[in-house]
């Protein structure tokens, strides 16, 4: 389990997005994979809507990652002290906003708001990763592909 506060600005919320992506690493999902780059992306948008949208002045949010190894999933909840509720909106191609809530929609396996103890609520996201740690093998094959694909690309 990984828990952590964040100041509720954008330099927290890219703090939150790094030290996730590297938790996931820690748990054997290497970056580049579309596991890791999904989960990062939730992470992001999730802890951007708490810096961006729920921020309260002089209040922190928190970003909590859960992993559950026998059903190869992630809980990822971003708790804030604002007690508006996020509502996911259709944005038009011409809008340069909106779409965080789309993108955790379409990621993840299911998402939702709660309440919590004291002011706010708490977004939460789970990702079911396709990728299994069970076996080292899965984790080193990841790694070569991973590995090919950046040097194909220089």
């Amino acid at each position: 389990m990984f828990a952590q506060r964040f100041s509720a600005t954008r330099r927290g919320a890219r703090l939150a997005r790094l030290l996730a992506a590297l938790q996931l690493v820690e748990w054997g999902h290497p970056r580049g994979t579309g596991d890791h780059d999904a989960v990062t992306l939730v992470v992001a948008e999730l802890a951007a809507n708490a810096a961006l949208h729920g921020r309260v002045s002089g209040r922190d949010f928190a970003l909590l990652l859960a992993y559950d190894a026998c059903r190869s999933l992630i809980r990822i909840e971003v708790s804030d002290t604002h007690p508006a509720r996020p509502s996911p909106v259709v944005p038009t191609p011409a809008d340069d906003h909106g779409r965080g809530l789309v993108l955790v929609d379409a990621l993840s396996t299911r998402w939702g708001v709660r309440d919590r103890v004291g002011p706010g609520k708490t977004v939460w996201a789970e990702y079911v990763m396709a990728t299994s740690l069970d076996t080292p093998a899965d984790g080193q094959a990841a790694l070569r592909a991973g590995a090919r694909r950046r040097t194909t690309r220089i």
